[in-house]
């Protein structure tokens, strides 16, 4: 029998091919389609448009590094919003911090949801938690009237395409400003370094232009997305992402980690020369 594959065709220059064994869900929900594989090597994956989301083996590693980085740098991260997120592997780790009080989930998708809940509980058992407040609705309308309401707001997105594309423009940032508190922190996912420099570049200066401080791009290694290194976007109103950070944070909340710790917090805002000199003007941390 042949052996099944399934593919991803990134940027048009590179195509992953991810062997599997079954099916486990599909459907065409209102936004996407949605589809769950049980592949060999990786686990069970996420797909959304034919696009890999996360998978069992290696989702810890961007999930931890969304959370803990900001809310290891905000001195009293009590109220945390993530807009998207939808197989929960975010949430998991940012309720993992015992400051947290209130941790709103705005998902667009409910299948996406519906369908981790049954194929990947890795990360949607914390659909459970009593401190996940999740709403499914659309992420910007969420944001409107929202005023300094969060500590801290973690863009859990897919590519800017489809229904994640609302997620990258500048009304979209000035609503997250507006709703940050005064020592607010946003994070969001980046894409890469050779692929999405220049969109960036854009995001950062947008950031600039809307207030924020300080603002940074932190890497992280993985498997699943490529080239095996993917970045995220910093943007804080005042705290800066290293040298407010505070090691010690690290050790005495007693968190077990997979990827994260304070050295990969330090660590993970180290940039290649290229990409120094492309973001030197922009005073990029």
């Amino acid at each position: 029998m042949k052996e099944k594959h399934f593919f991803e065709n990134h940027e048009g220059i590179l195509k992953i091919g991810i062997p599997y064994t079954k099916k486990l869900f599909e459907k065409n929900s209102k936004f996407q389609n949605v589809k769950i594989l049980k592949t060999k090597g990786y686990g069970n994956m996420l797909i959304n448009d034919n696009v890999i989301m996360t998978c069992e083996r290696d989702e810890f590693i961007y999930h931890e590094m969304m959370a803990h980085v900001p809310l290891f740098l905000h001195s009293d991260p009590q109220d945390v919003l993530i807009i998207g997120g939808g197989d929960g592997g975010t949430a998991r780790e940012v309720l993992k911090h015992k400051k947290v009080k209130n941790c709103i989930m705005v998902e667009i998708d409910s299948t996406v949801v519906k369908a981790c809940k049954k194929h990947l509980p890795q990360t949607a058992s914390v659909f459970k938690h009593a401190k996940l407040d999740l709403r499914i609705e659309e992420g910007t309308r969420f944001l409107k009237d929202k005023q300094k309401a969060f500590d801290v707001i973690l863009v859990d997105s897919s590519d800017p395409i489809g229904p994640s594309s609302l997620l990258f423009g500048k009304n979209f940032y000035k609503n997250i400003y507006k709703a940050l508190k005064a020592e607010g922190i946003v994070i969001a996912q980046a894409g890469n370094f050779f692929y999405n420099l220049t969109h960036q570049k854009q995001s950062l200066k947008m950031c600039l232009d809307l207030g924020f401080k300080k603002i940074g791009i932190y890497s992280y290694n993985n498997l699943t997305y490529p080239p095996g290194c993917w970045n995220f976007l910093f943007a804080s109103k005042k705290i800066h992402p290293l040298k407010d950070f505070k090691a010690q944070r690290v050790k005495q909340s007693k968190i077990k980690f997979q990827y994260y710790n304070s050295d990969i917090h330090i660590s993970s805002f180290t940039k290649p020369e290229f990409v120094k000199k492309q973001l030197k003007l922009l005073g990029v941390l």
